[in-house]
């Protein structure tokens, strides 16, 4: 995603809506820590929002120090802070939302020290408690393990509004909340839908699980296993 240079800003300058104190353990789970680490101890934690609980199934990494070894151009912190993406620059353990296609809320949750970029998308989950007012946002929804499989649903059957955005995500005043039980197991592969950095195997799920979404590589995508070095 491009942003032109006069988006860029210095992050230090934006203020967040937060709500919630970030807590001891978000430090301890996610401070200086990678996009892809801080995927594998989401995995498998629960979300809680307006009265419907999800157990994560299904997340993807995206971001890190750009004067890294693996700077990512599938992130929308690659092009540098701007006042859309400025949540990502912040504190880790936040809820970072944005609108896809215009209409869904996609949620991410903040890794890294603050300044340094990192997020982790959660595409897909299953709906824990709450189902019956997770199929009144989600009529269309054939069975329960359709709720919350892709990231849209999935913000959708939660009840997230764009003004969640920089949400602390623990504690014990958190609004959401995001309680963390990591799995041991899960299977590797690549992003969803990206053209770029097509190929890194940073999208993580549960095996077995019916809410994990199906892979769907982008068309705009250069064939499997080509250098990024051309299309970064």
């Amino acid at each position: 995603m491009s942003s032109s240079r006069s988006e860029f800003i210095d992050p230090a300058t934006v203020q967040v809506k937060r709500s919630g104190t970030i807590s001891d353990v978000t430090f301890r789970e996610f401070d200086g820590v990678d996009p892809v680490t801080a995927a594998s101890r989401i995995l498998g934690g629960t979300l809680s929002a307006n009265g419907v609980v999800v157990r994560i199934v299904e997340v993807e990494a995206y971001g890190t120090d750009p004067g890294g070894p693996w700077p990512d151009p599938a992130s929308h912190s690659y092009p540098g802070p701007t006042r859309r993406n400025a949540v990502m620059f912040g504190d880790p353990g936040c809820l970072y939302v944005y609108l896809s296609y215009g209409m869904h809320r996609c949620l991410n949750v903040t890794c890294s020290p603050p300044g340094v970029a990192g997020a982790v998308l959660l595409r897909s989950a299953e709906v824990v408690d709450g189902e019956d007012i997770a199929f009144a946002r989600r009529p269309t929804a054939r069975r329960p393990a359709d709720l919350a499989r892709g990231p849209g649903n999935l913000g959708n059957a939660l009840g997230i509004a764009l003004e969640d955005n920089g949400s602390c995500l623990f504690g014990a005043d958190a609004r959401i909340q995001l309680s963390l039980d990591p799995v041991t197991e899960w299977a590797a592969g690549p992003r969803v839908g990206i053209s770029t950095a097509a190929d890194r195997p940073w999208r993580l799920w549960l095996p077995g699980s019916p809410a994990v979404s199906t892979y769907r590589r982008s068309p705009r995508a250069p064939g499997v296993g080509l250098a990024e070095g051309s299309t970064a």
